[in-house]
């Protein structure tokens, strides 16, 4: 697939391997679990909510670092993405600042560092030179090798790629550590693959190139739909289905010109997931999808996470609901026999963990996101029906899941690559091939330089 997928003409820089090592180990499992070769035990699994492993602390640290560095080193342009980016900026300052009430104030700092360093891989792409080829080379790097090694672990090593529960029923896992995991590398990924298909299959290029590329991308999706049906992963399996439509959708000149087709297709992506899933307006629908009513007991967990949220109005601090008491009760009067690390609703995550005030934040950050989205995608700036796909994807996964500013999830990941996104990051691009490869009259390229920028 890399051999088939290769362009020689592409240059992107040598800092996109940080954010590749980061993204890898984000959505498979962490060091200290490949060098087990092995799966936790209930026990281990519970120490390490509370205080980690010194390898990955240390691993990722140092991967942190770097990224670091290079920020530094692009000064001018990380300082215009940031400026660009004040709602996200002030959501972390808040989760910064909720440490001072939070019980475990120093793992949480630890947690918002990790949280700092997901934001610090997306800056590295997109302010590398070629953000929309540095885009493209890394999902590419990274859906190449989880995809097919996932399906390698699957059929050929059971050991690694699949767990057991206590009834002994099969779970496949792949390259993560549990099928939901699985089954958001399988999302991301396949909404990646989709989007490159499309991409490709309407570019002018030689006939024997478009062949090549468009094959990868769909081998890439028969083995998404391949893992997505053992996986059983219902809500990453949604949020696939309905981000889909939108990336299908707006490729059509109609969507991009009339602004209500757009809010209208969105509010209704949204409102079907909330009416089945929290309204209960369609029981039938959770039946035929292998869940109950209570969405496999997450509506008690939903229930008990309100009556334990310590101070509505400012939560329990960043990433400290679920550590020391509540868990405790937690496991003693809901779950029972395993030990949560979440509330199964992005939304009920962030009230938990900061209150009204982090709902807000959050509410912020969302409205923001849309508007800069919907104006990309009416100006048909590339990759902008990806990142809004990626998005949709996460205000529906949030549903049923917690992903919201939650170090290291692979659907936070990509909806936060999707809301940082630069508001055209090919448009100096798009003026210097112009200029400089087009063979026109000197007297000509200013003119034509000079109607692509107020385009």
């Amino acid at each position: 697939m890399f051999w088939l997928d290769r362009d020689r003409k592409t240059r992107t820089s040598p800092a996109l391997w940080i954010p590749f090592a980061w993204i890898l180990l984000a959505c498979s499992r962490p060091l200290t679990t490949w060098f087990h070769l092995g799966r936790l035990e209930t026990g281990a699994l519970t120490a390490q909510l509370s205080e980690g492993s010194p390898v990955d602390r240390a691993a990722l640290t140092g991967i942190l670092l770097l990224g670091l560095m290079v920020l530094v080193k692009r000064g001018k342009v990380v300082t215009r993405c940031l400026r660009d980016s004040w709602p996200i900026l002030l959501f972390f300052a808040y989760c910064l600042v909720s440490l001072a009430w939070s019980d475990y104030p120093d793992i949480a700092f630890k947690r918002w560092n990790k949280a700092v360093g997901d934001w610090v891989m997306i800056l590295i792409v997109w302010t590398d030179p070629h953000p929309l080829a540095a885009l493209k080379r890394m999902l590419a790097r990274t859906g190449y090798v989880l995809i097919p090694v996932s399906i390698l672990f699957v059929k050929y090593y059971p050991d690694l790629g699949r767990t057991y529960d206590w009834l002994g029923e099969t779970h496949y896992t792949g390259v993560t550590s549990e099928k939901n995991t699985l089954g958001s590398i399988c999302l991301i990924f396949g909404l990646s693959a989709l989007w490159r298909a499309l991409y490709v299959f309407s570019e002018e290029r030689q006939l024997n190139q478009r062949a090549r590329h468009l094959v990868v991308q769909l081998v890439i999706l028969s083995m998404v739909a391949w893992l997505f049906s053992i996986a059983d992963a219902v809500t990453s399996l949604s949020c696939f289905a309905l981000a889909s439509c939108i990336l299908l959708v707006s490729r059509m000149p109609l969507f991009a010109r009339n602004q209500f087709l757009i809010h209208g297709l969105m509010l209704m992506m949204l409102l079907v997931p909330v009416s089945i899933a929290i309204l209960g307006f369609s029981p039938g629908t959770l039946q035929q999808l292998g869940r109950n009513a209570t969405l496999t007991d997450r509506t008690d967990i939903w229930a008990m996470v309100v009556r334990l949220t310590p101070d509505r109005r400012v939560g329990a601090g960043f990433e400290s609901f679920w550590l020391g008491p509540r868990l405790d009760t937690m496991v003693s009067q809901v779950t029972k026999w395993w030990v949560p690390n979440q509330s199964h609703n992005g939304y009920l995550e962030i009230f938990a963990n900061l209150g009204w005030i982090g709902v807000g934040c959050l509410a912020l950050v969302i409205a923001w996101a849309y508007r800069r989205m919907i104006s990309a995608c009416q100006q048909r700036i590339p990759a902008s029906n990806l990142m809004l796909a990626f998005f949709l994807a996460g205000l529906v996964f949030n549903i049923t899941e917690a992903a919201f500013f939650r170090m290291m999830i692979p659907v936070w990941l990509f909806f936060l690559l999707a809301i940082s996104a630069p508001r055209d990051p090919m448009l100096h691009r798009r003026r210097k091939t112009i200029g400089e490869q087009t063979q026109l009259p000197p007297a000509v390229k200013p003119l034509l330089t000079w109607e692509v920028g107020i385009h």
